[in-house]
């Protein structure tokens, strides 16, 4: 089969025929037919963001295809099934805490490096391995849709937050990183889950009249100063009532009295969810005052992606018609380009884009 291969740290994809993935108990093959490109993968292909990978490797998170080959643990699964191959492989071992590598992209420790031997190579591929466990039935598409259901690998990212916060219907939420490739997705997914008001915070005010634009009166734009105090008072005043849940998904580069101010916006008995990236470029740390969190009773969730149920029940948000795709514009390339495919997705993140290769 053909792949693009991650060979050295700072060097091209190299584009080459690789030897075709061999079926095992518990997994599936799937026909890649399109798969994402994240904003950064520049990043992690010349090693500045020093992800774990054992090189070389077929890179790619995820993707969108077709069953190939089933094992025989799989019992609903058809040959020729449309699917969405979720990238987050848990060790099978040990259910409460399970090892994870995130296939095709990195690993967590050295329980998911050992993931990573085996459940290696990703979706720049015309085919994958994954997991039976990580192949979830998307119902009839057409070849043409695929590129706009591989968005499902963003907006899983936040559905997973507000699933660990337990968002319910009819709640106040604020999106701290609104401005953002996965904090506009999250925008969409809290009002896909019933939020009544979404507070977006951010300081490019083209893209915040933007998600007014998309979504409508139930979000709320506050344009930020950069003042912790001021910022904060804004967003409460914007939310005409108590935040119930505050998200946070800002990048390392951003200043901690910028998420600060958000998440001290939130409730007495309210909830805190952190996936953003504070601290990981070596910057300082969140401080938050013990005394706020213990007086307020403040529920304060670290979330790394999601739970394994998670894309079926975002697929079932998708098919219901309350989360809409076709709000991402997407740029396609085919796997020859992979390279320009890389270096697309690094200037063209914004809210709502999606670069996809298409094996």
């Amino acid at each position: 089969m053909k792949a693009a291969v991650l060979k050295s740290f700072g060097s091209p994809l190299v584009i080459e025929n690789a030897p075709e993935p061999v079926l095992g108990t518990g997994e599936v093959i799937v026909d890649v037919v399109a798969t994402r490109v994240l904003s950064y993968m520049n990043e992690v292909f010349d090693g500045t963001r020093n992800y774990a990978l054992d090189l070389p490797i077929i890179p790619g998170p995820g993707g969108i295809g077709r069953v190939r080959a089933i094992g025989p643990d799989a019992t609903k699964l058809a040959i020729g099934d449309w699917v969405f191959c979720d990238p987050m492989v848990r060790s099978r071992d040990d259910a409460v805490a399970p090892d994870i590598a995130l296939q095709g992209l990195t690993a967590a420790g050295p329980g998911g490096m050992l993931l990573q031997k085996h459940f290696r190579h990703g979706s720049f591929a015309e085919q994958m391995r994954v997991p039976t466990e990580n192949v979830t039935r998307l119902g009839a598409i057409t070849p043409e849709e695929a590129t706009q259901w591989c968005a499902l690998g963003t907006l899983l990212v936040p559905y997973g937050g507000f699933l660990a916060a337990n968002l319910r219907p009819g709640e106040t939420v604020l999106v701290s990183g609104a401005t953002g490739n996965f904090g506009s997705a999250a925008v969409s997914v809290a009002l896909a889950m019933g939020a009544a008001c979404v507070i977006a915070p951010g300081r490019n005010e083209t893209i915040l009249a933007d998600l007014v634009r998309r979504f409508g009166a139930r979000v709320k734009p506050v344009k930020l100063t950069g003042v912790e105090d001021e910022d904060r008072e804004s967003m409460k005043r914007a939310a005409s009532g108590p935040i119930d849940c505050v998200f946070d998904i800002m990048p390392p580069s951003v200043s901690t009295n910028v998420v600060r101010a958000a998440i001290m916006a939130v409730r007495a008995y309210g909830r805190v969810v952190l996936m953003g990236g504070v601290g990981m470029a070596g910057g300082a740390g969140l401080e938050l005052p013990y005394p706020w969190i213990m007086r307020n009773c403040i529920t304060i969730h670290g979330v790394w992606m999601y739970p394994p149920d998670a894309a079926s029940r975002l697929i079932a948000l998708v098919r219901a018609g309350l989360l809409r795709l076709d709000e991402y514009e997407v740029t396609a390339f085919d796997l020859d380009h992979a390279n320009e495919a890389v270096a697309h997705a690094a200037t063209n993140g914004g809210p709502f884009k999606l670069t996809v290769i298409r094996p």
